[in-house]
């Protein structure tokens, strides 16, 4: 039945996403689930089973009436031809998420050069050596920086075609990134929670300077460029997740797929909104707790951005 239940999909992916086509997909599914299970009754085997129900309800064209999808069949039909989706396969898949860890990899280490560079001065001080060495690490630290920056853009190149040409991936790849994007989400959660500490607890070597001294300054930003190091670098894998699984057309069948348990929301502005919204948090709360120095309250920002996200998600989801 598994395969019956795909090949179903792989008809109806590219049909519009509406209440019509959605009956008619659960119909036909009905039929194709009666017929199968009369043949295994009769003492046909699963895969002639399988064969005889694609053969037999395997054409959608030849349906269109019965189902009363007439103009919606001549619909896809056209748009088809108009515009042709690239069907990226499972293979492609994952030499794309081999290709953003390395970039992950890439640009988080990029930017935690960025900010320990300034920890080549504090440690010359510490260590009494001559200036002049303090500022050689620090610019070797940019230009380092710079370099992963650099080789970072030129090899994601080869993949600028998700975002820029229609493209379109099947259930079964969809479901497998799913899984994927399930199995990396506890390790997202550990990266996140460590980030957001070691940032908001960075000061505490400064707190401290009786027992750190004048590597308390140095301590500070190895305490930051962790957490950073750690956000950077799971925000980008999730990223990757997201641009695979948003590539088939929301407006139709297929845009649902591997995405089922995720918010859709009622606008492109709301849909923006909300995924630069928690980000937008984690700057906002650095940026009062760095002013302030007021850790133990800026932490309240926390569940009040949970409550407001909650609220908002009410608010802007779109209606069934």
């Amino acid at each position: 039945m598994e395969t019956i239940r795909n090949y179903l999909e792989t008809m109806f992916a590219g049909m519009p996403n509406t209440p019509e086509v959605k009956k008619a997909k659960d119909e036909l599914l009905t039929m194709m689930e009666d017929k199968y299970n009369e043949l295994l009754a009769e003492g046909a085997n699963e895969n002639a089973a399988v064969g005889t129900v694609i053969s037999e309800f395997g054409n959608l064209d030849e349906l269109a009436e019965d189902l009363g999808l007439q103009k919606e069949i001549e619909e896809v039909h056209e748009k088809q031809q108009e515009t042709a989706r690239r069907a990226v396969s499972m293979e492609e898949v994952s030499a794309y998420f081999k290709a953003v860890r390395g970039r992950a990899w890439q640009i988080a280490l990029g930017v935690m050069l960025c900010i320990i560079c300034v920890n080549g001065p504090i440690l010359t001080v510490f260590l009494k050596a001559g200036p002049e060495f303090g500022v050689l690490a620090m610019f070797s630290c940019i230009a380092l920086a710079v370099g992963l920056f650099v080789y970072s853009g030129l090899t994601g190149k080869e993949w600028k075609f998700l975002k820029k040409e229609p493209c379109q991936i099947d259930i079964t790849t969809a479901n497998t990134v799913k899984e994927m994007r399930r199995n990396f989400r506890t390790t997202r959660v550990w990266m996140l929670t460590v980030g957001v500490v070691l940032c908001a607890f960075c000061w505490l070597p400064c707190a401290a300077f009786v027992f750190f001294g004048e590597i308390a300054p140095a301590t500070l930003f190895f305490m930051i460029v962790i957490g950073v190091f750690l956000i950077v670098y799971s925000s980008i894998i999730e990223k990757g997740f997201t641009t695979i699984l948003n590539l088939n057309d929301i407006k139709t069948i297929s845009g649902s797929y591997g995405k089922e348990d995720e918010i859709v929301y009622s606008s492109k502005t709301a849909t923006a909104v909300m995924s630069v919204y928690w980000p937008s948090v984690t700057c906002i709360y650095l940026a009062i707790s760095f002013l302030t120095f007021q850790w133990h309250i800026t932490w309240i920002i926390w569940p009040v951005a949970g409550i407001v996200c909650k609220i908002l998600n009410i608010t802007l989801a779109k209606e069934d």
